[in-house]
C-alpha cells in the first residue's frame, strides 16, 4: 500500500520558517517525483515545487522561488520542503504527491497517482 504522509506544519509569524516533510512508503523516490501543492480557502489549488530524482529536476512556482526548497533524503525516502520568509499570503493546507517519474515535469493534477492528507501551514501578520 502506498502511503504518503505530510507534516511539519504549524502556525508561524510573518518571515518565519517551517520545513514540510512527506514521507512515502510503498513507492520509491527514484521512481516518482513528489509534487508539492497547496490550497487556500475559497482558493483553487496551485502547484508550489517539485522533484523529480531520477533526472535531476526541481521547480518551482514563481511566488516561492528564493524562499522555498525542496530536497530530499533517499534513505529515508522522505521529500522535505523548506519554507523561508513566510507570508500571510502562503496560508494553505499543503500536500504532496506522487507521479511517475516519466510524466511531464509539472503540477497537472491529473498525472499525480498518490496524494498526502495535507498539512495546514498558517501565517500570521
Amino acid at each position: 500500500e502506498v502511503q504518503l504522509v505530510e507534516s511539519g506544519g504549524g502556525l508561524v509569524q510573518d518571515g518565519g520558517s517551517l520545513r514540510l516533510s512527506c514521507a512515502a512508503s510503498g513507492l520509491s523516490l527514484d521512481d516518482y517525483a513528489i509534487g508539492w501543492f497547496r490550497q487556500a480557502p475559497g482558493k483553487e489549488r496551485e502547484g508550489v515545487s517539485y522533484i523529480n530524482i531520477r533526472v535531476g529536476r526541481t521547480y518551482y512556482t514563481d511566488s516561492v522561488k528564493g524562499r522555498f526548497t525542496i530536497s530530499s533524503d533517499n534513505a529515508k525516502n522522505t521529500v522535505y520542503l523548506q519554507m523561508d520568509s513566510l507570508k500571510p499570503e502562503d496560508t494553505a493546507v499543503y500536500n504532496c504527491a506522487a507521479a511517475p517519474f516519466y510524466s511531464t515535469p509539472d503540477w497537472s493534477a491529473w498525472q499525480y497517482e498518490y496524494w498526502g492528507q495535507g498539512t495546514q501551514v498558517t501565517v500570521s501578520s
